[in-house]
C-alpha cells in the first residue's frame, strides 16, 4: 500500500479510501443492496490486510447501520490509534432531522461517535451545502466540534466552488477550524471538478477525496450492461443519463486500454484518477473481494501521457450533479 498525507493535516492515510456505503443492513434506509454486518466484516479485514486504513462512512448510510457494522467491524480487527475513522452529517435519519443547523451537527456527531464506538473521528465531513442555515452557524458549530474532541478534523462534500471558498474564508476571519478535505464527484465521465473547484484546492492545500470514481460501475463493465445494484439505483441514473452516448465512447477507451494491459477495465479508470496530482484518494467501493484487489493492483498501474490523452478525448462538458 501507499500512504501520503490529508492535505495540511499530519494524517498519514492510504492512497485508498475504503467506502463503507456498501456495508449496512438491507432493511435499513434506502439501499437494498448493501451487504449486511457478516458479509461485510470479510472485506473491511481484507482492506485492513491489504495496508488500507482509510474508512468514510456516513450517518445516513443505511440509517445509521452503515457505521454500527464499520465501528465494530474496525474495533476488532485494529487499533483505533491505526486508522483513519471519517463520517457525515446532512441528510435526515431516524430520530435527525437533518441539515447543518447548530443543532442538528451537535446531535449527528454524538449519535455518531455512538454508533461507531469511538471518542472521536478523524474527519467530520458536511455530506451536503445547506441552503437554509447560515454556513456560519455551521461552522463556529464545527469547530466547537473540534475544540471538544470529537472531530480532529473537518471536511466538506460535494458543492459549488465559490461556496467552498466561501467558507475557507469566513472559517480563516474568524480563527475556526477550516475544511481540509473536499470529497466530491470525479471519473472519467464526469470532469466538471477540474474547472473550479480543483485549481482552488491545489491553491488551498486541500485534501480531494473522490467519490463514484468509477461512475457507479459503469466504467467496469461494457457500456449498457446493467448489475443488479445498477438497476436498483436511482441515484445514479440522475448522475450520468443525460450524457449516455459520450461517455459510451469513454468507456469504450477505458476496455481497449484494459486489454491493452491485460487488466480489469476497474484498473484503467482507477490508475486514471490516480495519475492526478490533485488526488488525494479516491473512495474505493467494494462489495467482493475481487473489487479490492482490482483497486489495490490499479495503484502499480502506470498509463502513457498517449494513454490518458485518449481516455480523455471523447469527453463533453456535463451539467454538475449530485450536489443540489
Amino acid at each position: 500500500m501507499q500512504y501520503t498525507t490529508l492535505g495540511k493535516t499530519g494524517l498519514k492515510v492510504s492512497q485508498l479510501c475504503l467506502g463503507c456505503m456498501t456495508y449496512g443492513e438491507p432493511d435499513r434506509g434506502r439501499h437494498a443492496w448493501t451487504l449486511p454486518e457478516e458479509s461485510s466484516r470479510p472485506i473491511i479485514k481484507q482492506a485492513l490486510d491489504a495496508g488500507i486504513n482509510f474508512f468514510d462512512t456516513a450517518n445516513s448510510y443505511s440509517d445509521g447501520s452503515s457505521e454500527e457494522i464499520v465501528g465494530r467491524a474496525l474495533k476488532d480487527f485494529a487499533k483505533r490509534d491505526d486508522i483513519v475513522v471519517a463520517t457525515k452529517v446532512f441528510y435526515p435519519i431516524t430520530g435527525l432531522e437533518g441539515g447543518l443547523s447548530r443543532a442538528s451537527v451537535m446531535q449527528s456527531i454524538d449519535d455518531s461517535l455512538r454508533r461507531l464506538g469511538m471518542e472521536y473521528v478523524d474527519l467530520l465531513q458536511i455530506h451536503r451545502w445547506d441552503y437554509n442555515t447560515p454556513i456560519e452557524e455551521t461552522l463556529e458549530a464545527l469547530n466547537d466540534v473540534v475544540k471538544a474532541g470529537k472531530a480532529r478534523f473537518i471536511g466538506a462534500s460535494s458543492m459549488h466552488a465559490h461556496q467552498f471558498k466561501q467558507a475557507l474564508d469566513i472559517s480563516e476571519q474568524n480563527g475556526w477550524a477550516r475544511f481540509v478535505s473536499m470529497q466530491d464527484q470525479y471519473n472519467l465521465i464526469q470532469r466538471e471538478e477540474e474547472k473550479e473547484m480543483y485549481p482552488l484546492c491545489l491553491e488551498e492545500n486541500i485534501a480531494v477525496l473522490p467519490w463514484s470514481p468509477l461512475a457507479r460501475g459503469k466504467l467496469t463493465r461494457p457500456w449498457g450492461e446493467t448489475t443488479a445494484r445498477s438497476v436498483s439505483d436511482s441515484f445514479a441514473n440522475t448522475l450520468y443519463d443525460a450524457t449516455d452516448e459520450a461517455d459510451g465512447k469513454i468507456a469504450e477507451r477505458v476496455g481497449k486500454i484494459a486489454e491493452d494491459h491485460g487488466v480489469p477495465r476497474a484498473q484503467i479508470a482507477l490508475a486514471w484518477i490516480l495519475s492526478k496530482h490533485v488526488i488525494t484518494a479516491p473512495i474505493i467501493g467494494a462489495s467482493r473481494p475481487a473489487h479490492l484487489d482490482d483497486a489495490i493492483a490499479a495503484l502499480n498501474i502506470r498509463l502513457t501521457i498517449e494513454e490518458i490523452a485518449e481516455l480523455e478525448m471523447a469527453y463533453v462538458p456535463h451539467k454538475a450533479v449530485g450536489f443540489e
